[in-house]
């Protein structure tokens, strides 16, 4: 055993990858409709999505919280995981997006347990009661993550999950010359989560760098 952890490369990815359910056919042909209407190829990976519902399962949840729709993906694949009774409460800012979401979730296995929300994520978060959802994730604009965060310790009961995608910036965390906008917010983001009171939270590597947090307090 050594006390070093072993370096990720791509290698890893493509192995972890390839050894993790994928997509079924349902979510393979949303994934194209949404490329054909013009909507960023930008969903979680199937390997992150499976992570996901397992920390789902194994917490427990029931309610839960997303900010950041887009088609649809994570939200149907959240929900998979739920019990009975369960419900994703997810928010979305472009009405193209909503609009896009709310026919594939009416088609999907779920329907009655996903709500497309319309409306900035920190205006639709702050309708939200406290201790409401047993798991948020977050994965809209990134430089509004602190906020969402702030929302999402007040919303998140004691002992719930907090997930927040693309903390390896698009691939360009440790790059010199970045050339995303929104890498400076990630870094950012990535050196406050440390610093929430109440927080417990590590980067897992998988997809894009994903947080896994539990609120503590």
């Amino acid at each position: 055993m050594s006390a070093r952890s072993s370096v990720v490369t791509t290698g890893h990815f493509e192995y972890l990858a390839a050894r993790t359910q994928g997509d079924d056919a349902f979510l393979t042909e949303l994934k194209r409709a949404a490329a054909a209407e013009g909507i960023p190829p930008i969903w979680v990976s199937p390997e992150q999505a499976s992570l996901m519902q397992i920390l789902l399962m194994a917490a427990g949840a029931k309610q839960v919280v997303e900010v950041g729709t887009l088609a649809g993906y994570s939200a149907i694949t959240m929900a998979r995981a739920l019990p009975e009774g369960g419900r994703v409460r997810t928010i979305e800012l472009d009405d193209k997006h909503a609009d896009f979401a709310e026919e594939w979730v009416s088609r999907s296995d779920v329907a009655g347990r996903v709500e497309v929300h319309r409306g900035a994520g920190a205006d639709v978060l702050a309708g939200f009661d406290d201790d409401s959802a047993d798991a948020c994730f977050l994965d809209a604009d990134k430089s509004s993550y602190p906020v969402y965060l702030d929302h999402a310790m007040r919303i998140v009961r004691v002992g719930g999950l907090i997930l927040c995608d693309n903390a390896f910036a698009f691939g360009q965390l440790l790059a010199e010359h970045p050339t995303d906008r929104e890498v400076g917010a990630v870094r950012a983001f990535n050196d406050h989560v440390p610093t929430v009171a109440g927080l417990r939270a590590v980067i897992v590597p998988i997809g894009d760098g994903c947080w896994v947090g539990v609120r503590e307090a």
